[in-house]
């Protein structure tokens, strides 16, 4: 049996430079509290939620096509093992056709069998699907949404 990752998919009617640049724009779609920075390789960031926390290392950029990070120190307060994600990596890819862009994303992973994936899926299709949507299509993501709106 196949290993599955998750994965999510958005597409906008935006060119492919306007979505690259909106992916590393982190604090305008997922966490406010954002420090270090998204946009080449080498650069390192950090997320915060309260006392959760997420590093991540930029591993490769390929201009408006590529971006994928990879965490290198987490502390997921409500999980067993606060540091399932480490080592794991965020791949998005994006490509242009018929006017739109497509951006997938995959959490290299975060597969069903472990204990973060329903509630992580989760709040990547909020984030994903909704949050960075928004930036892209409206110039305003929503960051930190509530608790409610990620369940």
């Amino acid at each position: 049996m196949q290993t599955q990752d998750y994965h999510s998919s958005i597409t906008a009617h935006t060119d492919a430079e306007k979505a690259f640049d909106s992916i590393s724009r982190v604090s305008e779609w997922w966490a406010k509290n954002f420090e270090g920075k998204s946009q080449k390789p080498g650069d390192e960031f950090t997320v915060r939620f309260g006392e959760t926390f997420v590093t991540f290392k930029v591993v490769d950029v390929v201009a408006g096509k590529t971006v994928t990070w990879q965490v290198v120190d987490c502390y997921l307060h409500w999980l067993t093992d606060k540091k399932e994600w480490n080592g794991t990596k965020i791949k998005w890819e994006i490509s242009t056709s018929d006017n739109a862009t497509q951006i997938d994303f995959t959490h290299i992973g975060l597969v069903p069998e472990i204990e973060c994936y329903n509630d992580c899926s989760k709040g990547w299709n909020f984030f994903v699907k909704e949050s960075l949507l928004k930036l892209i299509t409206e110039g305003k993501g929503l960051p930190n949404a509530p608790q409610s709106a990620r369940n």
